[in-house]
């Protein structure tokens, strides 16, 4: 009987998988600020991480240039191979670990900013008690930055808007909520009880740029009903937006989550509008390539109990029925 022999695979450059994840890091965000951010370290660190490496292929990996860093043709060459490299160890880390009692590991979520200052302190006290070796990680961005995040490895659940009756494939709708005309305190049109869409003609606004799902439902009504829509400041921040309206006597349109907490300090005052109704879904979307699938489920069923909850308290106008 001849004796078996172990496959002659000899690998030398995967020894340091943390090398492979600063590289894919990089290669993803071209730059190593913004890599270092993402993975909670410092920049001179990542760069060691970086010239090891090349070190180690003999090659550069990266062309440097004035606006960050670029693949070189052998980076571009085995960029996908590392992805799918790091993808495997996730998994072979998952199927290690998934019989653990406990959920563990590190999750991150993209949130929309009005969504992170709705839910996601409540998250972290709630995944602290009950899921103490759950760490958290919040990336916030548009919807759009969202969805890129999503497609990658960087997020495990992203949550978004989506400006149609239903859900996409896979998605689980958490809730179907309305949008709201803000003011500040006192003011006569937002006192009403509901505003018609054609009262929002003429007014100074301070509103999201395009691209952005709101604005472009907003626009698009607005042709509709043969309005125009004032938007005397363009602004993609939340914090921005509400000053904007409390301090100098502007309007937005916003969901009431995004304006709960002002509302309830009389800082702010908001009115539904109707006719027609501008709706949206929050969406929750899990990646593909998701982390620990323990602490992620676990996670996610946390986000959906905290929206039920915070419904209840009236922050939420609708439900979703999760398909």
């Amino acid at each position: 009987m001849h004796p078996k022999n172990a496959t002659q695979i000899q690998l030398n450059l995967t020894s340091d998988l943390r090398k492979w994840r600063a590289f894919l890091a990089i290669a993803e965000l071209g730059s190593l600020t913004h890599a270092a951010i993402f993975l909670g370290t410092s920049q001179s660190h990542l760069s060691r991480h970086l010239n090891s490496l090349e070190r180690d292929c003999k090659t550069r990996l990266f062309n440097r240039t004035g606006r960050g860093l670029t693949l070189s043709d052998v980076g571009l060459r085995i960029f996908p191979i590392v992805k799918d490299l790091l993808s495997d160890a996730e998994q072979l880390e998952t199927e290690i670990h998934g019989d653990a009692l406990e959920p563990a590991g590190l999750v991150t979520l993209g949130l929309l900013p009005s969504i992170a200052s709705a839910i996601a302190l409540r998250l972290f006290e709630r995944v602290r008690e009950r899921y103490p070796a759950i760490q958290l990680k919040v990336q916030e961005g548009s919807s759009g930055q969202v969805e890129e995040l999503l497609t990658g490895t960087r997020v495990d659940i992203g949550i978004l808007y989506r400006y149609s009756d239903l859900p996409l494939e896979g998605e689980q709708a958490l809730a179907r909520i309305d949008s709201y005309l803000v003011g500040p305190p006192g003011d006569r049109l937002t006192s009403a009880t509901a505003i018609p869409f054609s009262s929002l003609h003429g007014l100074p606004f301070i509103l999201p740029s395009a691209p952005n799902g709101l604005r472009a439902a907003l626009d698009r009504l607005s042709r509709l009903n043969h309005i125009s829509l004032n938007a005397v400041i363009e602004a993609d921040s939340l914090p921005l937006m509400r000053a904007g309206v409390a301090d100098s006597g502007l309007y937005t349109v916003l969901p009431i989550h995004a304006v709960w907490s002002q509302i309830q300090e009389n800082r702010l005052q908001a009115v539904k509008i109707i006719s027609p109704e501008v709706k949206r879904i929050v969406s929750m979307v899990l990646s593909r390539k998701k982390g620990p699938a323990r602490a992620v489920s676990a996670v996610a069923k946390e986000i959906t109990k905290i929206i039920e909850d915070q419904r209840r308290e009236g922050m939420w106008d609708q439900i979703g029925d999760g398909d």
